[in-house]
C-alpha cells in the first residue's frame, strides 16, 4: 500500500499522502502531550517527522491495538486482587522507621508500589554463576511442596539438564513443579513443542507471550525476569538464566560475570506472589495464591539481618520502579555508588543522577563489558562515556569477557540484585524484579565482589572515548534511536 502511495499520480494516492501528513502532524503534537520518556518522544517524534507517511503508520499500528490493552487490563486486575497478599508474612515498615528513618523514602516508594519490606530473612550473594548453580541446586533438592521457575532464557545444556533431572525426581515425588519461560527469550533455544515435553515429566509449563509474526506493541513487552521459589521460603533471583554461558561451561563472550541473590525467610514469600501473578496472566486461570503460603510460617523465619525488600518493575503501570530504586540510591548516597551493567543505554534523567552525584563528592563507577553481545548497542553504550566521565563518573569495562551483573551498592550499608539492566528495554519495556537490601551481609559481598573485578578492568578515560568526528556523528546518530533498540 505504502509502495501504491509513493509512486501513483492518481488522485485518491495524492489525498492519501495529504491525509498522512495531516495524521502524523496531529500525531506528534499527541507524543508531545503524552505522559512519556523524553527521549522515546525524540525517536518516534524524529521517525514521524522523517518518514510522514511510514512514521506515522508504524506509530498507529504498534501503539493503538485493543489487544495492547486488553492485556494491560488483565495485568491490573490481577496485581490488585493480590495487593494484599504480600503484607501475609508481616510488614517491618514500624521497626524500619525507628532504626533507619534515612531510608524510608526508598522503603515508603516500593512499598506504595506494592512491594512491603520483611525482616527475618537471611540474603546471600553469589558471583560468578559457577558459585550460584551448585547452591540452587542443592535447595531444589530440599523441595517438599512445591518448586515455581520463572526465567527469560532456559537452553538445553549442563545446566539446564542438570537442573530438570532434580525438577524430574521432584515432580514424581508429589511435589508441585512449574516451569515458566519467555518465547523470545527462547526462541532458538529450546524446541516449539517444549512445554508439551515438560508435561510427560509431570511438570507444569506455560509461555509468556507466544511470538507472532505480527507487528505489535505486546511482542515488545518481555519477561525478563529470573526467579526461582522453594515452597515459599527460599528464592533466587538475579542476572543468571539457565543456560551454559551463565556458568562458564560454554564460552560465549569471553568469561561470563553475573551475579544472583539467594532470600531465606519470609521475603521469599514477595518472589512467590511474583511468578503467581505472571503464571496467571500467561495461563488464564485464577490462582488460590493463599494455598502457598509458607507452612509454619512462624518458625520458618531466619534470625534478623537487616531489611529486605523484593520488588517488580511492570511495563503496564505508570511506575517504572526499575528506575526509581537505581534513582533513590543516587540521590541518598554520601560516599559511594558502584554499579555493573551489561547495558549504559540511558535517558537524561539517570544521566543527570549519575553526574550528579559525583560532582557532589560521591564516588560513582560504573564497569560495563569489554566484549559485548550486541556490536550497536556496545557503540551506543560507549556513546555515553564522554558526557558521564566529564561528569566525574568513572567508568570501567571488563576486560576478561561479557559482565552481565546488574547490582548497585552504596554506602556499606544499601544494594540491589535484580535483573534490571540500564537500557531503555529493561527499564521501560520488560517485566523485570530485584532485591533491595540494607543492613545485610550480601551488602559486603556485592562491595568486596565490586572490588575485586574492578581489578581485572581497564578504566576508560576521557581522552580514549572522544574518537572521530565521524564516530561521534553516528554514535549521536544511535542516541536517537536508543528507546527503539
Amino acid at each position: 500500500m505504502l509502495v501504491y502511495i509513493f509512486n501513483s499520480e492518481s488522485y485518491i494516492s495524492s489525498m492519501l499522502r495529504t491525509v498522512f501528513h495531516i495524521v502524523s502532524g496531529f500525531l506528534v503534537l499527541y507524543i508531545i502531550s503524552k505522559k512519556d520518556k523524553g527521549a522515546n518522544k525524540v525517536a518516534w517524534i524524529f521517525l514521524i517527522l522523517l518518514f510522514p507517511l511510514f512514521g506515522g503508520l508504524l506509530y498507529l499500528l504498534y501503539n493503538f491495538q485493543s489487544s495492547t490493552r486488553k492485556f494491560e487490563k488483565r495485568i491490573l486486575q490481577i496485581e490488585e486482587r493480590n495487593r494484599k497478599l504480600y503484607e501475609l508474612p508481616g510488614m517491618a515498615s514500624e521497626v524500619a522507621r525507628r532504626t533507619i528513618p534515612e531510608h524510608m523514602p526508598q522503603i515508603q516508594y516500593l512499598q506504595f508500589a506494592g512491594f512491603p519490606v520483611y525482616d527475618n530473612t537471611q540474603v546471600e550473594y553469589f558471583s560468578p554463576g559457577e558459585k550460584f548453580f551448585p547452591v540452587m541446586l542443592s535447595e531444589l533438592e530440599k523441595a517438599e511442596r512445591y518448586i515455581f521457575l520463572e526465567y527469560f532464557t532456559i537452553q538445553e545444556g549442563v545446566m539446564w539438564d542438570s537442573i530438570l533431572e532434580v525438577l524430574k525426581e521432584k515432580a514424581s515425588q508429589g511435589v508441585e513443579v512449574r516451569v515458566l519461560y519467555d518465547d523470545i527469550g527462547c526462541f532458538l533455544t529450546l524446541p516449539k513443542n517444549y512445554a508439551a515435553q515438560l508435561a510427560e515429566y509431570g511438570i507444569q509449563c506455560c509461555v509468556f507471550n507466544p511470538f507472532r509474526p505480527m507487528l505489535s506493541a505486546i511482542q515488545n513487552n518481555r519477561d525478563h525476569r529470573k526467579i526461582t521459589v522453594i515452597d515459599g521460603k527460599v528464592g533466587f533471583t538475579g542476572g543468571l538464566n539457565l543456560a551454559d554461558e551463565y556458568i562458564n561451561t560454554y564460552e560465549k563472550h569471553g568469561y561470563w560475570k553475573d551475579a544472583a541473590v539467594k532470600v531465606k525467610g519470609k521475603a521469599a514469600w514477595s518472589l512467590t506472589l511474583m511468578f503467581l501473578e505472571m503464571w496467571e496472566l500467561c495461563c488464564g486461570k485464577q490462582q488460590n495464591a493463599k494455598q502457598f503460603f509458607p507452612e509454619n510460617e512462624k518458625t520458618s523465619g531466619e534470625e534478623p539481618e537487616g531489611f529486605v525488600q523484593p520488588y517488580a518493575d511492570s511495563p503496564m503501570d505508570d511506575e517504572n520502579v526499575g528506575e526509581h530504586v537505581y534513582l533513590q540510591i543516587l540521590n541518598n548516597a554520601k560516599d559511594y555508588v558502584y554499579i555493573c551493567t551489561p547495558y549504559l543505554i540511558v535517558d537524561d534523567s539517570m544521566v543527570s543522577a549519575l553526574c550528579l552525584a559525583a560532582k557532589s563528592g560521591v564516588d560513582v563507577r560504573i564497569i560495563t563489558p569489554h566484549i559485548w553481545d550486541k556490536t550497536f548497542i556496545h557503540m551506543t553504550t560507549r556513546s555515553y562515556y564522554r558526557e558521564l566521565i566529564h561528569g566525574g563518573v568513572k567508568i570501567y569495562e571488563y576486560s576478561k569477557g561479557f559482565i552481565h551483573s546488574k547490582t548497585f551498592v552504596s554506602d556499606d550499608h544499601t544494594a540491589t540484585v535484580g535483573t534490571t539492566n540500564l537500557d531503555f528495554r529493561s527499564l521501560y519495556l520488560h517485566f523485570e524484579c530485584g532485591i533491595w537490601m540494607h543492613g545485610s551481609e550480601a551488602v559486603t559481598q556485592v562491595k568486596e565482589d565490586f572490588l575485586d573485578t574492578l581489578e581485572q578492568c581497564q578504566q576508560i578515560l576521557l581522552d580514549e572515548c572522544k574518537g572521530n568526528l565521524v564516530t561521534r556523528l553516528f554514535q549521536d546518530f544511535l542516541r536517537v534511536f536508543a528507546p527503539l533498540m
